[in-house]
């Protein structure tokens, strides 16, 4: 009996896991039907990852669009009690990622753990400026007259995000997070060469509380997909962080024609405490202008 469980067990095969794009909330296989190799630090195979297609990338606009509106309408409040959940669910995937982080920078088991944690604590500090940020962008205005003036941020809209190549989890939560804290829906190419801890992302998405549509994760070569979305007369921004110099040259000129808003690739060390440069960003500032009316024949005003 013992000889035959023994039999039975190294004839098993592995159940090897098939990797999906994310958008709208569900999984879609790449509307082109194609894959490509995704391959370790020294060349081994780890799994084949969807191509995304220029028809893929509309797709996660129109959900991008879709979701802005009530992920907007979002208290500050509400928005980092998801981001914190989001934080939770990282942390019972963690082995997971831990693996794929590993595989994909060429880490050992230790350097990728203590990377997967930054990026969940990542999460966790963008969580808790959902609801601040407003405070130190906005505020009252003083002006000459009886009138509350007051700005306030409000988010840019759809955002697209080429996430670092060689930052694959990490640098995927710096720029994933703060386009989202601060209201606004996001289109993600992952890395080009390792984009298995994105895809594995998405599924964490869609089993915690952030509503379909307010994260889309694309994967594939990032020039193909990148084009049509800096294009998109529907896409307000574009993070270029994951483009080298020629690419991100490309980009911005095709992202002029609808005055896309526009953050320039530049050298990052991911590991530091990001700032609050990449929440800015995004945000737009409404002025508003409220009269108060006098008060007595002083004609004394609020």
């Amino acid at each position: 009996m013992s000889e035959k469980t023994d039999k039975t067990e190294q004839q098993r095969l592995s159940v090897f896991k098939t990797y999906k794009l994310y958008v709208g909330g569900k999984f879609p296989r790449s509307e082109s039907g194609r894959v490509y190799e995704v391959t370790d630090s020294k060349g081994k195979w780890l799994a084949n990852a969807p191509l995304s297609s220029r028809k893929d990338a509309r797709d996660a606009v129109v959900a991008a669009r879709k979701a802005f509106g009530g992920w907007s309408g979002a208290t500050a409040y509400n928005r980092g009690q998801i981001l914190y959940r989001v934080a939770e669910m990282l942390e019972g995937r963690k082995d997971q990622f831990v693996r794929e982080v590993a595989d994909a920078e060429g880490l050992s088991k230790s350097k990728a753990a203590a990377v997967v944690d930054a990026a969940i604590d990542r999460w966790v500090w963008y969580a808790g400026w959902t609801d601040k940020i407003a405070q130190v962008v906005g505020g009252g205005n003083p002006v000459a007259g009886p009138f509350f003036n007051l700005s306030t941020p409000e988010p840019t809209g759809v955002v697209t995000v080429l996430a670092p190549q060689e930052s694959s989890f990490l640098g995927l939560v710096s720029v994933i997070a703060p386009v989202i804290a601060t209201g606004n829906t996001v289109i993600v190419i992952a890395s080009e060469k390792s984009p298995l801890p994105a895809l594995s992302l998405g599924e964490v998405l869609a089993t915690s509380d952030l509503p379909g549509g307010v994260v889309n994760v694309l994967s594939g070569k990032t020039a193909e997909i990148a084009a049509p979305l800096a294009a998109h007369q529907d896409v307000n921004a574009i993070d270029l962080a994951g483009a080298d110099d020629v690419l991100a040259k490309e980009l911005e000129i095709a992202a002029a024609d609808n005055l896309k808003r526009v953050v320039r690739p530049q050298a990052v060390d991911y590991s530091r405490t990001p700032g609050i440069e990449r929440l800015t960003a995004f945000l737009e500032t409404k002025t508003v202008w409220h009269p108060t009316g006098a008060l007595g024949a002083s004609c004394s005003s609020y």
